[in-house]
């Protein structure tokens, strides 16, 4: 009788831990099973609509679009003057989880990754000059190791990057419900080498930013696979 309720007793933990973990479990066979070590491919969303900006360094501005970033992989947010307090983002978890791990790894493996966040005023609208350096002192004073190479402040119309279609779905959206009433400064975007959009998350919790993190991983693992390919 002791043997039948321990053996009871080990069937419902072990029903239990599947309940919990079988999810995940899922995941990673769905994310690993076959052969040649294949991974998920990202979609590819289309093009960065063409639009002009500037760059905002040394308490200078410079004309750019994202022509010039091509061979490089660039994530794309928002910043508000009002940051690290009150963001459309959470800027501590890009700083930890995005810029920290490219920083640590520009010299190797993250070396073409950049961040690029366009300032706004908390409702969509571009800075002035004078503000943009205000940005520019919260980034050096809240970011460890703040880099304006890597974590790049830009200047210009931001609707224009985010104007996104695809499938009926549209990435510019206005309600009370998002920050400042435009649902693009909540966005992160990830563009790859030819500057198409491949993911596009909120960045405003921890666990989707962290998502987004690993979106990038895998953009760079095909990068990393089609170098192989090429090399044969």
């Amino acid at each position: 009788m002791e043997t039948k309720r321990n053996f009871a007793g080990r069937i419902k933990v072990a029903i239990a831990f599947l309940l919990v973990f079988g999810p995940a479990f899922l995941l990673v066979f769905i994310g690993t099973r076959g052969c040649e070590h294949k991974f998920k491919v990202l979609e590819d969303y289309g093009a960065v609509p063409y639009s002009k900006f500037e760059i905002y360094s040394n308490g200078k501005l410079a004309p750019s679009d994202f022509s010039n970033f091509k061979g490089n992989i660039v994530l794309v947010t928002t910043i508000q003057k009002t940051c690290p307090t009150d963001c459309a983002i959470s800027m501590w978890h890009v700083d930890q989880m995005l810029y920290q791990h490219i920083r640590k790894n520009k010299r190797k493996k993250l070396k073409q990754v950049r961040i690029i966040s366009f300032a706004t005023d908390g409702k969509g609208n571009p800075l002035s000059e004078n503000e943009l350096e205000t940005v520019t002192q919260s980034l050096k004073d809240n970011v460890e190791g703040y880099d304006p190479k890597l974590w790049m402040l830009a200047s210009g119309n931001p609707k224009r990057t985010f104007d996104f279609e695809y499938k009926g779905h549209k990435l510019l959206q206005t309600g009370k419900e998002f920050y400042g009433g435009e649902s693009f400064q909540e966005l992160i975007l990830l563009i790859d080498k030819k500057s198409h959009l491949r993911m596009v998350l909120k960045g405003n919790q921890e666990g989707l930013v962290r998502r987004m993190k690993e979106h990038l991983a895998l953009l760079q693992k095909q990068y990393d696979k089609e170098r192989k390919r090429n090399a044969k």
